[in-house]
Parts: C-alpha cells; sequence; structure tokens
C-alpha cells in the first residue's frame, strides 16, 4: 500500500514549489459496482484513498497546495445523500495542511448544483462559472479551466448555456440517450452528455491569461478535468471543443503542460508543439489496499510526477 513508483529527485536541486494531486475519488455509501465497460469500481474504498493521500501530503511538509481534478462524489449517490457525501469528502480536504483548488467535474454536477457546489468548495468563480488562476511562484502560473462552462448539467434547466449544450448535442450525436456514443466514429465520441466544452467568454479569458504570462515570462500548466489530448485520453473522455482550447494555448509558448482527470485510465503524450499532457488514474478505481494520488515537484525546466501505487511516476521535460 502507497508505494512511490521509481523517480528519484535530482540531485542538489531544489523545486521552485510542489503540489499534490488526486482526481475522482467518486465516493459513494453504497457497494462497489463496474463503470459501463465492466471496470470494478470501489465506492467506499476511494475516500480512505484520499484520507491516506492527505497524510502523505501533511507528512511531505514541502507541498505548498494540492489540486483535486474534480468528481468528488459520484452520480450513484442515494436520494438525498448528496450534500451530505460532498460535505463528508470536502471534510477530509480540509484536513490538508494548506490551500486546496478544486476543478469540478460531471459526477459532481449530477449531485448538486453549481449555486451549492461552488461555495463548498470555495471556488471563487464569477457568474457560476469555475475557471481562475493563480501563481504559485514569480515563474508560474496555473490556469483552471471549467470543462463545464456549456454543459447538459449543473446549470438550471432553462439556463442558455444548458439549452445550447442541449442543441449542441442534438446535431452532433443521434442516440436517444446521449451519454451513449454507440455509433459515433473516432473523434466524434467525445459528443457524449458526460462531456462539455469551455465557453467562448472563458476561451477570450484564457487567451487574455496567457498573453499575461508570456509578457511577465511565466510558465504555465493549464488544468481541466476533461482531457485536452486523444493520445493521453481516450476519445469518449475529451473536452467537446478541446481543439479550440488547443489551438489558443499553441499561439503561445508559454503553457508547458495540461494536467486532467475523468479518463480513470491515466495517459500520458507530449503534443507537436511540445505541451506535455497527463490525465491522471482514478481514486475510485483502486482496490482496496491500494491507491491513486501523487504530488509534483515544479522546476524551471520540466515536472516530476511521483506517483503512488496506480499512478504513474512521470517525468516531463521541456524544449529549451
Amino acid at each position: 500500500m502507497g508505494s512511490i513508483n521509481g523517480l528519484v529527485s535530482p540531485p542538489g536541486k531544489r523545486p521552485l514549489f510542489s503540489f499534490g494531486v488526486i482526481s475522482d475519488v467518486q465516493y459513494a455509501d453504497i457497494p462497489d459496482g463496474h463503470s459501463f465497460l465492466g471496470v470494478p469500481r470501489y465506492y467506499r474504498h476511494s475516500i480512505h484513498v484520499l484520507q491516506r493521500a492527505v497524510q502523505k501530503w501533511n507528512n511531505h511538509q514541502n507541498l505548498n497546495f494540492v489540486i483535486n481534478f474534480g468528481d468528488i462524489v459520484d452520480g450513484k449517490c442515494p436520494p438525498g445523500q448528496s450534500l451530505d457525501a460532498v460535505k463528508k469528502v470536502n471534510n477530509e480536504f480540509q484536513k490538508i495542511n494548506g490551500p486546496v483548488y478544486h476543478l469540478i467535474g460531471n459526477h459532481c454536477l449530477y449531485n448538486l448544483p453549481r449555486d451549492k457546489l461552488l461555495p463548498l468548495l470555495k471556488i471563487q468563480g464569477l457568474n457560476g462559472l469555475a475557471y481562475y488562476d493563480f501563481s504559485p511562484s514569480p515563474e508560474y502560473r496555473i490556469v483552471v479551466l471549467d470543462g463545464y462552462d456549456i454543459s447538459a448539467i449543473g446549470w438550471p434547466q432553462g439556463h442558455s448555456k444548458t439549452l445550447q449544450a442541449l442543441e449542441f448535442l442534438e446535431k452532433k450525436n443521434p442516440n436517444s440517450d446521449k451519454n451513449s456514443p454507440s455509433g459515433l466514429l473516432g473523434l466524434d465520441r467525445r459528443f457524449v452528455m458526460f462531456n462539455g466544452a469551455v465557453g467562448r467568454e472563458q476561451l477570450e479569458w484564457l487567451d487574455g491569461t496567457l498573453q499575461d504570462a508570456t509578457k511577465l515570462k511565466q510558465k504555465v500548466i493549464v488544468c481541466c478535468h476533461l482531457p485536452l489530448d486523444v493520445v493521453a485520453s481516450s476519445q469518449e473522455a475529451l473536452l467537446w471543443n478541446y481543439d479550440e482550447v488547443m489551438n489558443v494555448i499553441h499561439q503561445y509558448n508559454c503553457v508547458k503542460a495540461c494536467l486532467s482527470g475523468h479518463d480513470h485510465k491515466g495517459g500520458y503524450s507530449v503534443d507537436s508543439h511540445g505541451v506535455h499532457h497527463r490525465s491522471f488514474e482514478a481514486a475510485l478505481e483502486c482496490p482496496p489496499d491500494t491507491d491513486a494520488y501523487g504530488h509534483i515537484d515544479v522546476y524551471d525546466d520540466g515536472l516530476l510526477l511521483f506517483g503512488t501505487d496506480r499512478i504513474q511516476s512521470t517525468e516531463m521535460c521541456f524544449n529549451p
């Protein structure tokens, strides 16, 4: 239990900062089950993965913050238990000795609407949106995207963003069950209801934020619950408009890595512009006494992800 995979810190070199990572805890007080692909899911055990992660992060003593990549509770939470389940998992996050930054995922939004969820997770978004940025050191900026900005879940039923998402799905997915990719081919398999898109205003904000980072000579790490690269993820898990987001990112040289959750199996790639993409393995899919969490040491020339058990350690060296 809790074995670190592989990597060794470079001798005599101190990171600029370090942060903990975990994704897809998806806790629910229900018996173990399976995904629609038949992968085992351990709903009650996942909170123990988080508890061990918190203990490890606190013992580390040099972590500056933790990022939770979304889906802290599962959509199968029994009716009426959603709020208590979110509070229960959030209480574990609050035991961390330092700031915690949350991303929202589809399972969060199955349980609570944005107006209840965001205040609980202390996400300071405007108008119910959950994108923001912060700078943990002068050399770096972390950019958090809201992948469910345009979505059929989380917004009120008649909200313009809900209607926009439903209209989009109607055009792109002929199935009566819009969560099904059945019959969709290739990259079109991402056009399902459990995914979403980054809206126009958020794209403009991202562009402005990357312009600002470039002026300040900052390197950028982009975080989104939904993956942004097809090699690091299955097609079914991609952001609807991942291509538009990457077109903005590729206009600049400042973005060095894109980190995500949602896909559960985990993945890693380096795209044609040298941007590293890492999607994290899910805490939910850890059998008893195994784990999926880690921490990242950030250097001027790269990132070192130290993974535990299911999370594969990953060295991400930047192009000169």
